[in-house]
């Protein structure tokens, strides 16, 4: 089993990514779309890498709010 340290970012529509509420957390999984599917809150919209490799999960309810996750290994 992997460790990730996750960067999640909780971005309401009325303060944007500006305001979001930013935390760390340590996560133990194989897979984190999988951890993400099953202990996020919405459902993912979109899966990416960023520029430093580190996955990049997205998931939102379509009316603004949202959660961004950063997997690092």
């Amino acid at each position: 089993m992997k460790v990730y340290e996750v960067y999640v970012e909780d971005i309401n529509p009325c303060g944007g990514e500006k305001h979001s509420k930013k935390e760390f957390m340590e996560v133990r999984c194989e897979d984190p779309e999988k951890y993400v599917q099953e202990n996020g809150r919405f459902p993912i919209m979109e899966v990416n890498e960023n520029a430093e490799g580190d996955l990049v999960i997205m998931t939102g309810d379509g009316s603004g709010n949202a959660v961004r996750y950063t997997f690092s290994e």
